[in-house]
Order: structure tokens, then C-alpha cells, then sequence
């Protein structure tokens, strides 16, 4: 990926960022929920749809949030389905909320 992707925590608005050439082509929302974060919708803008930015994205977000100490409840099909790919952040998932995620 280029270097004018950035991931930022726009924290004002609950969500993380990923602006490309100074755009904002992708964000994931998320609700505080105790430790956890509630990783409730993505979404790519269309015109940035198809170069892997939303995944960019989610991974970003699960480091940051991983060196947070934090763990992650995935209630975006995109983010469950990423994480069930990516089977290095399945431990981020609360543990009692693995089985409903198919984790």
C-alpha cells in the first residue's frame, strides 16, 4: 500500500479513518462498550471500493486496539468476516462472543 493512505482515530465521531490522498475513502465505527469495543459498520466509499482499503482499515483498527489492551466485539459482518480470515485476532473477540461469531 502507498504512503498516502493514512488510518486515523477520529475519537470526536467514533470511528476510525482511512483517508487516501487527503480523501476520506474509508471509516469503521465503533461503540466503547467496558474494555471492549463495539466494531458496529464499515463502509468504503464507492470510489475507493476494490483496492483493499477496508481492510487496510480493519487491520489497523485491531492493532491499534490490540496495543490498547482492548478486545473487540464484531458486530460488522466485514470486520467477523476479516477476523475469521485473519485468525491472528480471533483472541481479540471477547470470549463469550466467539461462538456467535463463528469464531
Amino acid at each position: 500500500m502507498t504512503s498516502d493512505v493514512q488510518v486515523i482515530h477520529n475519537a470526536e465521531h467514533n470511528r476510525y479513518e482511512l483517508h487516501k490522498s487527503g480523501q476520506l475513502a474509508a471509516f469503521a465505527e465503533y461503540r466503547p462498550a467496558g474494555n471492549a469495543v463495539m466494531l458496529s459498520h464499515t463502509e468504503t466509499r464507492s470510489e475507493f471500493e476494490g483496492q483493499g482499503l477496508g481492510s487496510r482499515l480493519v487491520q489497523e483498527t485491531l492493532d491499534t486496539l490490540r496495543a490498547e489492551g482492548r478486545q473487540v466485539v464484531p458486530m460488522c459482518p466485514f470486520v467477523a468476516n476479516y477476523i475469521r480470515e485473519h485468525r491472528e485476532y480471533v483472541d481479540m473477540v471477547q470470549p463469550d462472543q466467539r461462538g456467535v461469531f463463528g469464531l
